[in-house]
């Protein structure tokens, strides 16, 4: 495994490297959030959340990296990075074995992800989950 220094270099930090690449949700520079800016209340709490972006470049430098797992990790962060909370709570749930009534309801879970949400590697994770949890009877037991 050879690690291609200069293409790791050009990325990696992040925040030295790229930081004309990364805005926050409202769309400021990394360089705007100071604390200045913070005290004069030209913040909000959502130009501090991870952006799918900032997710998508990490990715890109653990894949540089060589560390290809990091990066599909990184990848469905960042289609994460844009499903509501609530959401993100239910399919946890849902997730967990005994939780699902039946694999339609996974797959019907995987489809929302990628209709509503431009998610398909996360839907293939919960289609996966699915097939596991059916092959290892692990839906919920009707009495």
């Amino acid at each position: 495994m050879t690690v291609d220094r200069k293409a790791l270099d050009a990325l990696y930090p992040v925040a030295e490297k790229q930081a004309a690449r990364l805005r926050t949700r409202t769309g400021k520079t990394l360089d705007a959030l100071t604390l200045k800016a913070a005290r004069d209340r030209g913040l909000e709490a959502s130009d501090f959340a991870i952006t799918p972006e900032a997710l998508r470049l990490q990715a890109e430098v653990a894949e540089v990296a060589e560390r290809p797992q990091l990066g599909e990790n990184l990848r469905r962060g960042a289609e994460l990075a844009n499903v509501p909370q609530e959401t993100i709570f239910e399919t946890y749930e849902l997730l967990r074995p005994g939780r699902a009534r039946d694999k339609a309801e996974l797959l019907a879970l995987a489809e929302r992800y990628r209709r509503e949400f431009d998610a398909p590697e996360s839907a293939v994770l919960i289609e996966e989950a699915a097939e596991v949890y059916e092959r290892r009877n692990l839906y919920r037991k009707r009495f």
